[in-house]
Protein backbone atom coordinates (compact mmCIF):
# COMPACT_ATOMS: atom_id res chain seq x y z
CA UNK A 1 0.00 0.00 0.00
CA UNK A 2 1.32 3.39 -0.78
CA UNK A 3 -0.99 6.05 0.84
CA UNK A 4 -4.50 7.04 1.49
CA UNK A 5 -6.04 8.73 -1.95
CA UNK A 6 -9.57 9.88 -0.96
CA UNK A 7 -12.44 9.37 1.00
CA UNK A 8 -16.13 8.99 -0.75
CA UNK A 9 -19.12 10.57 0.76
CA UNK A 10 -22.15 10.15 -0.84
CA UNK A 11 -24.36 12.85 -0.88
CA UNK A 12 -27.77 14.01 -2.56
CA UNK A 13 -26.56 16.80 -4.40
CA UNK A 14 -22.74 18.21 -5.02
CA UNK A 15 -23.60 21.49 -5.35
CA UNK A 16 -25.43 21.52 -1.72
CA UNK A 17 -22.39 19.71 -0.46
CA UNK A 18 -20.56 21.99 -1.15
CA UNK A 19 -21.84 24.54 0.95
CA UNK A 20 -20.22 23.16 3.97
CA UNK A 21 -17.29 21.34 2.33
CA UNK A 22 -15.94 24.51 0.86
CA UNK A 23 -18.15 27.59 1.42
CA UNK A 24 -17.96 27.03 5.48
CA UNK A 25 -14.97 24.69 6.48
CA UNK A 26 -12.75 26.35 3.65
CA UNK A 27 -11.39 23.87 1.81
CA UNK A 28 -10.88 24.60 -2.00
CA UNK A 29 -12.50 22.59 -5.03
CA UNK A 30 -9.80 20.78 -7.18
CA UNK A 31 -12.95 19.97 -9.49
CA UNK A 32 -16.39 18.49 -10.32
CA UNK A 33 -17.04 16.78 -12.79
CA UNK A 34 -19.72 13.85 -14.09
CA UNK A 35 -18.96 10.33 -14.42
CA UNK A 36 -21.70 8.58 -16.49
CA UNK A 37 -19.71 5.37 -16.41
CA UNK A 38 -20.60 5.02 -12.49
CA UNK A 39 -23.46 7.36 -12.93
CA UNK A 40 -22.71 10.04 -10.43
CA UNK A 41 -21.62 13.27 -10.38
CA UNK A 42 -18.17 13.67 -7.95
CA UNK A 43 -16.15 16.72 -6.42
CA UNK A 44 -12.62 16.28 -5.49
CA UNK A 45 -11.63 18.61 -2.87
CA UNK A 46 -7.52 18.32 -2.11
CA UNK A 47 -6.85 17.34 1.82
CA UNK A 48 -3.56 16.65 2.19
CA UNK A 49 -1.92 13.92 0.10
CA UNK A 50 -5.33 13.03 -0.30
CA UNK A 51 -8.75 14.16 -1.04
CA UNK A 52 -12.43 13.86 -0.20
CA UNK A 53 -14.78 12.87 -2.72
CA UNK A 54 -18.21 14.09 -3.11
CA UNK A 55 -20.57 11.24 -4.74
CA UNK A 56 -24.18 12.33 -6.15
CA UNK A 57 -26.26 9.97 -8.29
CA UNK A 58 -27.39 11.50 -11.48
CA UNK A 59 -30.06 8.95 -11.85
CA UNK A 60 -32.45 6.78 -9.47
CA UNK A 61 -31.08 3.35 -10.69
CA UNK A 62 -27.39 4.22 -10.09
CA UNK A 63 -25.42 1.84 -7.82
CA UNK A 64 -25.03 5.32 -5.40
CA UNK A 65 -28.68 6.09 -5.69
CA UNK A 66 -29.48 2.76 -4.00
CA UNK A 67 -27.04 3.43 -1.40
CA UNK A 68 -28.09 6.94 -0.72
CA UNK A 69 -31.90 5.08 -0.63
CA UNK A 70 -30.99 2.52 1.78
CA UNK A 71 -28.51 3.95 4.10
CA UNK A 72 -29.10 7.81 3.32
CA UNK A 73 -25.65 10.62 3.09
CA UNK A 74 -22.78 9.44 5.10
CA UNK A 75 -19.29 7.84 4.17
CA UNK A 76 -19.35 5.82 1.30
CA UNK A 77 -15.80 4.21 0.73
CA UNK A 78 -12.18 4.39 1.49
CA UNK A 79 -9.48 4.31 -1.40
CA UNK A 80 -6.05 3.70 -1.01
CA UNK A 81 -3.31 3.40 -3.30
CA UNK A 82 -1.47 0.02 -4.49
CA UNK A 83 1.72 -0.62 -6.88
CA UNK A 84 0.29 -3.01 -8.62
CA UNK A 85 -3.47 -4.00 -8.67
CA UNK A 86 -3.51 -7.36 -10.37
CA UNK A 87 -0.78 -8.62 -7.59
CA UNK A 88 -2.98 -7.08 -4.71
CA UNK A 89 -6.42 -8.32 -6.42
CA UNK A 90 -4.72 -11.85 -6.10
CA UNK A 91 -3.46 -11.48 -3.07
CA UNK A 92 -7.19 -10.72 -1.42
CA UNK A 93 -8.24 -13.38 -3.33
CA UNK A 94 -5.74 -16.19 -1.92
CA UNK A 95 -6.80 -14.83 1.26
CA UNK A 96 -10.65 -14.94 0.64
CA UNK A 97 -11.75 -11.33 0.51
CA UNK A 98 -14.58 -10.65 -1.86
CA UNK A 99 -13.67 -8.94 -4.60
CA UNK A 100 -16.56 -6.80 -6.42
CA UNK A 101 -14.41 -6.50 -10.02
CA UNK A 102 -12.91 -9.83 -11.52
CA UNK A 103 -10.85 -7.22 -12.90
CA UNK A 104 -9.94 -3.93 -12.62
CA UNK A 105 -11.68 -0.89 -14.45
CA UNK A 106 -9.85 2.14 -16.19
CA UNK A 107 -11.13 5.15 -15.31
CA UNK A 108 -10.71 8.30 -18.18
CA UNK A 109 -7.22 9.45 -16.70
CA UNK A 110 -6.56 5.89 -17.40
CA UNK A 111 -6.31 4.74 -13.62
CA UNK A 112 -6.90 1.00 -13.12
CA UNK A 113 -9.02 0.62 -10.12
CA UNK A 114 -11.29 -2.07 -8.17
CA UNK A 115 -13.44 -2.45 -5.25
CA UNK A 116 -13.51 -5.08 -2.39
CA UNK A 117 -16.76 -5.94 -0.80
CA UNK A 118 -17.49 -4.23 3.16
CA UNK A 119 -17.93 -8.73 4.18
CA UNK A 120 -14.12 -9.00 3.66
CA UNK A 121 -13.19 -5.45 5.23
CA UNK A 122 -15.14 -5.19 8.21
CA UNK A 123 -17.84 -3.27 7.13
CA UNK A 124 -16.04 -0.54 4.69
CA UNK A 125 -16.54 -0.48 0.99
CA UNK A 126 -12.89 -0.47 -0.17
CA UNK A 127 -11.57 0.76 -3.61
CA UNK A 128 -8.19 0.22 -4.88
CA UNK A 129 -6.16 2.63 -7.09
CA UNK A 130 -3.13 1.74 -9.32
CA UNK A 131 -0.55 3.90 -8.35
CA UNK A 132 0.42 6.27 -11.81
CA UNK A 133 4.10 6.56 -12.62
Amino acid sequence: MTQLNHLAIVVEDVQAALGFWRDALGLSVGKVERNEGEEVDIAFLPLGEGEIELLAPINETSGVAKYLAKRGSGMHHLCIEVDDIAATMQRLSTHGAELINDAPKVNAEGRKYCFVHPRSTGGVLLELYERMA
